[in-house]
């Protein structure tokens, strides 16, 4: 029972749809109809501005890194697994009829809590990724492939590297369109205006 608490407890707290409520208290109403309708922070960037984005981003690695935080008091051997199950939770929220953002900050949060030394080498990839081409869902991507990899070499427990090949795989899945994008050649850069994107 106490796994089962933790679980969905870890989902819980995933499924809080931080960006979401700041957009509404920004002012900009439901961030769903606005840019890419995306929750996650890129998009309440381009939507509510620069804080707004900051805090939809603090936001959601916290819930990531408490979701597996508390998982680990409730249950000590269930980190793992709620790791996923925040990421889940931000992906599927049922706070949102089970629609949500695509898991990249949450997922950061979690490996965080999950395997801090993995996620290390992920960072750099990602600012040198999105620095250099612009393209966030490219370095987020790429970024989130490299958590797996690292946390095996690194020699973390099976089910850690389990579960960031598993949360790797979810942000991958989510990102679906914006890969069809990328290989077309229309995905939207940081800082790029919307015209493109609604041509």
């Amino acid at each position: 029972m106490s796994l089962a608490l933790a679980l969905a407890a870890a989902y819980l707290i995933g499924a809080v749809p931080i960006g979401f409520l700041v957009a509404r208290a920004a002012g900009v109403g439901d961030i769903r109809r606005h840019e890419s309708g995306n929750i996650g922070a890129t998009n309440v960037l381009r939507a509510a501005g620069r804080a707004a984005a900051l805090v939809t981003l603090l936001g959601d690695i916290a819930k990531g890194y408490g979701a597996v935080a508390l998982g680990t008091l409730v249950e000590p051997r269930a980190a793992a697994a709620c790791a996923v199950a925040a990421v889940a939770g931000n992906c599927w929220s049922v706070f949102l009829l089970f629609r949500g953002g695509k898991g990249v900050a949450t997922g950061l949060g979690a490996l965080l809590g999950l395997v801090p030394l993995a996620v290390l080498p992920a960072v750099p990839v990602w600012l040198l990724v999105t620095l250099t081409f612009r393209y966030v869902s490219l370095g987020s991507l790429l970024a989130a492939v490299c958590v797996p990899l690292g946390s095996l070499l690194l020699g973390y427990p099976g089910p850690a590297v389990l579960a960031a090949a598993a949360v790797a795989a979810i942000i991958v899945a989510r990102h679906h369109d914006n890969i069809r994008r990328l290989l077309a050649g229309t995905e939207r850069r940081l800082g790029e205006k919307r015209s493109r994107e609604a041509a």
